[in-house]
């Protein structure tokens, strides 16, 4: 893996840069759209490749109880198994842990948890965790981690930090010990809310030499002002060298506040699920196709987009589908969201390489705040 920064805002954290890994290089900033279980849901590979993804994410909790470890490795890993030939980053399976806060239990050398499929017990250490990704052939792997939700006492978030510490270096050991000519294996930042507990996390991972840095425990219900101020305070923690990462954010607020201070990828299931729920993204803010007022409605989704869903296909032929059901409602609407989005951060990287990130920003939450407004479904 090498990374390279191009070009830096002189008026902000904002960067580009290029992220050569194992399937290709990635310009930065990228969004990453989701792919949880080898598939991006509505899409299929060639319709992403025509919108220039090229990486997506995946997740080994998922894919680790089904289809199983095993059925990948047989088909020579996940790229192969899911005819994907560009890159691929693997979340740990540490979040869905977190979610899952009735079936599993925390122990000091792993997570044991029960499935969510058919209750069958599992026990997932940093060890096999690395071991997992590997099979896979994940061009990027995640250290397995402990999340904490907000409001959580200082004392259990400091005590989920102390574990993530251990968990990483422990991976990290593993790591250095096997094969690792596949992918790179980064390390998450956690600490919860608080500063102190922020900058112990980012110190003790940083003097583990990771390749690249995620910063996880953000988005996980906290004002937006708390999210931007934590990020920001985290991101200026890590080395400017490295690829920086914020995990599980997809909407046009979050992306450019991660961009302003210095993120270089991002992810989230937010334009590809609020899309198969009829919700769009519009240059003047989110609409629902479902209101009464698109079933007459000739126009597009957002007049000034370019994607195939807009040259195509009205609102009122939209709302029509999603109200019959019918599968084509989510393949129209996952194919604008995601063309919006990575439309969104190619204007965002041409506004830092020509020094004019910050009035693009101004200008484009300026516009995008109006529908928003007027249709009372802000997103901060």
């Amino acid at each position: 893996m090498k990374f390279m920064v191009d070009k830096k805002d002189r008026d902000s954290s904002a960067r580009t840069g290029k992220l050569a890994l194992k399937h290709g290089t990635v310009k930065t900033p990228v969004f990453m759209p989701v792919g949880t279980n080898a598939t991006v849901k509505a899409m299929r590979n060639d319709d992403l490749e025509a919108l220039g993804i090229n990486m997506i994410l995946s997740n080994t909790y998922h894919l680790y109880l089904r289809p199983g470890i095993d059925v990948i490795k047989k088909a020579g890993g996940l790229h192969s198994f899911m005819s994907w030939k560009h890159n691929i980053l693997t979340d740990s399976g540490g979040f869905q842990v977190f979610s899952l806060t009735k079936f599993r239990k925390i122990e000091s050398d792993g997570v044991l948890f029960r499935s969510h499929i058919d209750g069958s017990m599992h026990k997932l250490t940093p060890e096999k965790v690395v071991d997992i990704q590997n099979i896979l052939g994940s061009d990027v792997m995640m250290v397995l981690d402990v999340c904490t939700g907000y409001d959580t006492e200082k004392r259990e978030a400091e005590e989920a930090l102390e574990i993530t510490s251990t968990w990483a270096r422990r991976s990290k050991l593993h790591w250095d010990s096997i094969n690792k000519e596949k992918g790179s294996l980064w390390g998450i930042v956690q600490g919860n809310f608080y500063e102190e507990l922020r900058k112990r996390s980012a110190e003790e991972l940083i003097s583990m030499d990771f390749p690249g840095y995620a910063i996880g425990g953000l988005s996980v219900g906290e004002p937006f002002q708390v999210f931007t101020h934590f990020l920001r305070y985290t991101a200026e923690l890590l080395p400017v060298e490295k690829p920086r990462y914020v995990m599980g954010i997809g909407t046009p607020e979050y992306i450019l506040e991660a961009v302003e201070s210095g993120i270089d990828l991002f992810d989230c299931v937010f334009p590809t699920r609020t899309a198969r729920n009829a919700m769009a993204f519009t240059y003047s803010g989110t609409v629902s196709l479902k209101r009464e007022s698109n079933k007459y409605s000739t126009k597009p989704i957002d007049s000034t987009c370019n994607c195939t869903t807009c040259r195509n296909y009205s609102r009122s032929y939209l709302r029509h589908l999603f109200n019959t059901r019918e599968i084509l409602a989510s393949i129209l609407t996952t194919h604008h969201n995601l063309y919006f989005i990575m439309k969104l951060v190619e204007d965002i990287r041409n506004s830092i390489e020509e020094g004019r990130f910050i009035n693009f920003k101004r200008e484009f939450l300026s516009n995008y705040r109006k529908e928003n407004a007027k249709d009372d479904r802000n997103i901060p």
